[in-house]
């Protein structure tokens, strides 16, 4: 079994699609070995870990709604949580009691908030289930993983559920930097050596390994001697974070289980 990737656009476009065309496509990539990718098995303790994660992602998508009422809301709203978007917010949204006056609009949208801060309240008790979950499995799948200097149980559980209960289909650890979205690409012009953001792979690995080299960045000596010395050659900061990344990535591919 291969895993046949999306139909190149500008054929697409020229030959249109439905279900036929794009199985000819998809068996014509299979029997001319373009197509060679063994596809994620979904049996095993990461894709335990991916469900785990999806629980989790929850409490972000409503605390990210409320926040987006209170702020967009009517004008006593916004006034009244002031200074309570990062702190106390949730607190303060559960305890309210709205009372029906005379703006209709701004009752419904008081009682909104009050339902999304008592709701994300019970996520908060079910997160340290989930969360106890997740170290369990991450400890138990690639305990080494956590050795990694800024890398958590999220960001772990994250870069494993990218690579899958199989990562031994990734047969370099180049192929998982590209997986990851972190391997450069030349975007070089005449005498001027460059390379360019890779907008591929899996998103949510990229940002698993953004969220890293920041840590490293502020309290890791290794790494703060090699922002020191490339700013010195005259590295501006988003050039030095993208080499870092790829450096995460072929870090973290050691670690991977199943990876000799």
């Amino acid at each position: 079994m291969v895993e046949v990737d999306r139909p190149n656009r500008q054929k697409r476009r020229k030959r249109g699609k439905s279900d036929p065309i794009d199985a000819e496509a998809a068996a014509r990539a299979a029997l001319s070995g373009e197509a060679a990718v063994t596809p994620k098995t979904r049996n095993g303790p990461i894709e335990q870990m991916r469900v785990l994660l999806v629980a989790r992602s929850q409490r972000i998508q409503t605390l990210n709604q409320l926040r987006h009422l209170v702020f967009c809301g009517p004008k006593p709203i916004p006034v009244r949580f002031k200074d309570r978007y990062k702190t106390g917010l949730v607190t303060q949204a559960a305890r309210m009691r709205p009372r029906n006056g005379s703006d209709p609009f701004t009752f419904t949208t008081n009682t909104v908030i009050r339902i999304l801060g008592g709701r994300i309240q019970g996520l908060n008790t079910e997160m340290a289930s989930i969360d106890h979950m997740l170290s369990r499995l991450v400890a138990a799948t690639a305990p080494s993983l956590l050795d990694l200097h800024g890398v958590g149980v999220d960001s772990a559980a994250t870069l494993l559920v990218t690579a899958g209960d199989n990562p031994d289909r990734l047969t370099s650890e180049g192929s998982w930097a590209h997986l990851c979205g972190v391997a450069p690409l030349p975007a070089s012009t005449g005498k001027t050596p460059r390379h360019r953001l890779n907008r591929g792979g899996d998103r949510q690995a990229n940002a698993a390994l953004y969220r890293i080299v920041p840590t490293r960045m502020s309290n890791h000596p290794e790494t703060r001697r090699y922002v020191t010395r490339r700013r010195n050659q005259g590295r501006n900061a988003t050039e030095i974070m993208r080499s870092l990344e790829r450096y995460a990535a072929r870090q973290v591919f050691k670690h991977l289980p199943q990876i000799a």
